[in-house]
């Protein structure tokens, strides 16, 4: 009986987590998640208290979670749709050259009916959805208020003997994430 309850504990599916086999999707910019070639579930750091004693200082687990970067990676259009797409974003977050053009952008690139109209509306959430081994929805990583702070910019070079197309990467913060299963509940 004991030997039935040790296998209880053991992975069930043996089958190794892919990492081409994801789709992201974000609200606010479609054009940058549909040609997204490269993301992350971003790690976390747990703060640490240390109490002291006449021995040795004693590290204890603190009470605050400091969340890494959220970042995407992904192939520019020809047209340079979905690069302008987070760089209006950016822009309309931090008024660049205007007050106006903020309250523009956001006028313009409405994701959600906002009730509190004092409320901007800079946030979009985001969905990471990560797939079997036979490219099937396994579980979901959930983004709440994402907004870009960085976009890298593009090289344009003559010299390239090959044509590499050009990708940007565009880095979030947010709120908080949670992964969840195709039900929503709590893995």
């Amino acid at each position: 009986m004991a030997v039935s309850n040790a296998y209880k504990n053991q992975i069930q599916n043996r089958n190794f987590l892919s990492p081409v086999g994801f789709k992201f999707t974000l609200n606010r910019a479609p054009k940058v998640a549909f040609f997204g070639n490269s993301t992350n579930i971003p790690g976390m750091t747990l703060g640490i208290a240390v109490q002291p004693t006449y021995l040795k200082d004693i590290d204890i687990p603190g009470d605050k979670i400091t969340f890494n970067d959220l970042t995407l990676r992904f192939l520019v259009d020809e047209n340079l749709e979905n690069y302008v797409e987070i760089q209006n974003w950016i822009r309309g977050i931090g008024y660049p050259e205007s007050l106006s053009e903020i309250y523009n952008w956001q006028k313009n690139n409405s994701v959600m009916d906002v009730q509190d109209k004092s409320q901007m509306n800079l946030y979009s959430d985001a969905t990471l959805t990560v797939l079997t081994s036979s490219n099937n929805s396994n579980f979901q990583v959930k983004f709440s208020d994402v907004f870009p702070y960085s976009i890298t910019d593009l090289q344009f070079d003559a010299t390239d003997s090959d044509i590499d197309y050009l990708t940007a990467e565009v880095t979030f913060k947010y709120t908080i994430y949670n992964i969840v299963d195709n039900a929503g509940n709590p893995l």
